[in-house]
């Protein structure tokens, strides 16, 4: 700005000398340069960059299959035991032995308990020897009786003293019926002093130690479950019931039951076995129960677990993974990677889930490629590339197969 007032000031006055005229023609075009660059330089900084490209989202993706998928119910159920008692004593008196470990598994009629038997073995010696003496006065009674029956025939004694024996022996045998009730329910006392299993299971914690005071049919020793075989109670919709009546019938009916996502192992499958004869008008829902073997002993009483009532197999549905289902506004929808790797919104409706799962009613068909991992940075049109897992280098823009191969 200096050399360009010099420059309006050599046009405005006389040049005083030859020298001086010669440095105001050279510096004249010189401000003309450094005007015109500063004028470029202030209209180029006013303009705005243009906006860089967005790069390509990373992504996990999988790849939607058709196959058979079992129709089934899902539902929460709570496993039983197929039978369940409180051990009570049927007898007073004091805890003489205990026979098992706590929760050992019992067979039908092993020892549990042993009640101190002394007293009821005494009273049975007392009711036995009761018995002998009305037994002997019974054989007695019933000769007098017919002796003197013979000695009124022939007129010798009155029919009084003849009926007094006869009564004498009826009584006597009455007594004896009495003591032979009497023995039996005391050598049935004496065999309660000995508890045992009344069915295969296992066993709880104990009720009482040794040297307890049992009270009969009051004190709670140890509980038995059986649980090979085990049950599963579970409810489902009243509108499912025809299906299942259906299904039922044809004999296609299979019941599953897991307990978590991370069960080591599969619980074979079980059988419908009860279903209630009225549904709950307050939920309406219907009880059911499936037994299972239970072998293994996978299933314990009082679990919850997750049960899945198989009705029969759909051919051909069509199947993506449950990750790649996301809640919309307007419902449910997936990314779909088309051939030039770019995410196509689409609109689906799912029929049901089973597992990590979903079986696509709607939207979908065999063979898509759909996005599992990502979807936040995902852009309808936008290009993606797929990758093996999100931090790791891209795997050619391949898609993995759908997880999982049947249904559970």
């Amino acid at each position: 700005m200096k050399i360009l007032n010099i420059h309006l000031n050599a046009n405005s006055a006389p040049a005083r000398n030859g020298k001086s005229a010669g440095l105001l023609r050279i510096c004249h075009p010189l401000s003309l340069l450094m005007l015109a660059a500063l004028i470029t330089l202030i209209v180029g900084c006013g303009k705005e960059a243009p906006p860089p490209g967005f790069p390509p989202a990373t992504v996990l993706a999988a790849k939607t299959v058709q196959k058979e998928m079992p129709l089934a119910i899902p539902a929460i159920g709570t496993v039983e035991a197929l039978k369940s008692i409180n051990v009570y004593s049927r007898v007073n008196g004091q805890l003489l032995q205990i026979h098992f470990r706590e929760g050992q598994d019992v067979r039908r009629g092993e020892l549990l308990f042993t009640i101190d038997p002394a007293a009821y073995r005494e009273k049975l010696h007392q009711a036995e020897a009761k018995l002998a003496k009305d037994t002997a006065q019974l054989k007695f009674s019933d000769e007098e009786a017919k002796r003197y029956a013979f000695l009124f025939g022939k007129g010798a004694v009155s029919k009084s003293e003849a009926d007094k024996y006869l009564t004498e022996a009826a009584l006597y045998s009455a007594n004896v019926k009495s003591d032979r009730a009497e023995v039996e329910d005391t050598r049935l006392n004496l065999a309660y002093c000995s508890i045992i299993a009344p069915f295969d299971g296992r066993t709880s914690a104990y009720g009482v130690h040794l040297g307890t005071i049992v009270r009969a049919n009051d004190t709670s020793l140890t509980t038995l479950n059986q649980i090979t075989p085990v049950y599963v109670r579970f409810s489902v919709a009243e509108r499912y019931l025809t299906d299942i009546h259906k299904y039922v019938k044809s004999g296609s009916v299979r019941v599953k039951a897991s307990s978590t996502k991370n069960l080591t192992g599969e619980v074979p499958a079980g059988k419908l076995v009860f279903i209630d004869n009225a549904i709950d008008t307050n939920s309406g829902m219907i009880t059911m129960k499936a037994e299972f073997a239970n072998v293994d002993k996978f299933l314990w009483p009082g679990q919850f677990v997750n049960v899945s009532l198989h009705l029969t197999m759909q051919p051909g549905a069509v199947v993506a993974p449950l990750r790649a289902v996301q809640q919309g506004d307007n419902g449910q929808y997936v990314f779909v990677v088309k051939p030039d790797m770019t995410a196509d919104i689409r609109p689906v409706v799912v029929d049901r889930t089973m597992g990590e799962e979903a079986v696509i009613a709607k939207g979908l068909s065999g063979g898509e490629t759909v996005i599992t991992d990502g979807h936040l940075k995902v852009r309808p049109g936008g290009k993606v590339e797929i990758k093996e897992n999100l931090g790791a280098t891209p795997q050619n823009n391949k898609a993995k197969p759908a997880p999982g191969g049947r249904g559970k």
